[in-house]
């Protein structure tokens, strides 16, 4: 019996459906990003070069190099707490070549800064946190006090007569001291300084009597005994620290804040390209010279997913908000 020979509507819709087919797979190809990076790719990183956000990214600058078989190359945009930085790569193309490096202070930005240029959930889309640093809670040495319960126990004896340090006004280190404060219902007045290196002077001077600051800064101060540290913000003991006991053990389990880096890109970048960006640095976070680095500034690898990351700068933003404006902080 002959073959039936296919009409030409039907080899005409064959040859639609092809070409659908190919166009599909086309598509698909430039949304995984097959031809990126074709260039070097920009890491603008929020804060000066030196800081501990520069220092961060140029840990992870030779294996993101490798990674991506492209320069990538620092641009460092420092100024008003990281608010220029993230504008910059706001508005810049959505095509996976700017990425941008910054801290803790994204979420409560918005709070401090009236009338940015940028919003940051429309505007820049989260990628990852990248690291995490605890924070030490240091006293001078010739306080009287041996634990965080002492000190608060101490302060709450002379309301407003003792002082804490803070790198400045509206750092995080600043408004977890204010949550702390509120926890404990303790009223110690504020000394802002211009970075962490004149505020832990100024603590070792015993100009001023506390101090929470990263643990980057406080081990070093700690261990040489100019400083003395009552608590640790991590979930466990620090192998550089291991008598100084975790909040958690100090009996406030529920303060538990960490400075960190995070990566963004701008609003709009293929969630392909997203996806690529995140794999590569979290391969190099597991380099072994990008660990070691990060160990020797008391800093621990914190990979988490997009969605994560947004979900925990959501809750940050509320919280930090509702504390700025009931403290009336301003920068």
């Amino acid at each position: 019996m002959p073959k039936s020979v296919p009409s030409v509507r039907t080899r005409h819709f064959a040859c639609l459906l092809v070409a659908g087919s190919l166009l599909s797979i086309h598509a698909a190809a430039s949304a995984t990003g097959e031809a990126w990076p074709a260039k070097p790719i920009r890491v603008v990183v929020a804060f000066a070069p030196g800081g501990l956000t520069d220092i961060i990214a140029r840990a992870f600058q030779p294996r993101l190099t490798e990674i991506f078989g492209q320069p990538v190359i620092i641009e460092n945009r420092p100024a008003a707490g990281g608010t220029v930085a993230e504008g910059a790569v706001a508005r810049a193309e959505p095509d996976g070549y700017t990425l941008l490096m910054t801290a803790d202070g994204v979420p409560a930005n918005p709070h401090l800064y009236k009338g940015l240029s940028y919003d940051m959930f429309r505007d820049l889309q989260p990628v990852s946190q990248l690291v995490r640093i605890p924070l030490v809670m240091l006293v001078n040495p010739a306080l009287p006090v041996k634990s965080v319960k002492e000190l608060v126990s101490f302060a709450a004896a002379a309301p407003g007569k003792y002082s804490y340090a803070s790198p400045g006004a509206g750092t995080s280190n600043h408004l977890f001291f204010e949550v702390f404060k509120d926890m404990t219902r303790i009223d110690m007045v504020h000394a802002p300084y211009k970075g962490g290196s004149p505020a832990m002077t100024d603590l070792v001077g015993g100009h001023v009597q506390a101090l929470l600051i990263s643990a980057t800064l406080a081990v070093p101060q700690a261990l040489g005994g100019k400083v003395r540290a009552l608590a640790v913000t991590s979930d466990k003991r620090m192998e550089a620290m291991p008598d100084v006991p975790t909040f958690a053990e100090a009996g406030y389990p529920e303060f538990n804040p960490h400075q960190w880096t995070g990566l963004f890109v701008p609003a709009g970048t293929p969630p392909a390209l997203v996806a690529r960006i995140h794999q590569a640095f979290a391969k190099a976070a597991e380099a072994p010279d990008v660990r070691a680095r990060l160990k020797e500034l008391s800093a621990d690898p914190y990979m988490t997913s997009p969605e994560q990351f947004e979900k925990n700068l959501r809750k940050d933003y509320d919280m930090l908000g509702a504390l700025i404006e009931s403290k009336g902080i301003t920068r």
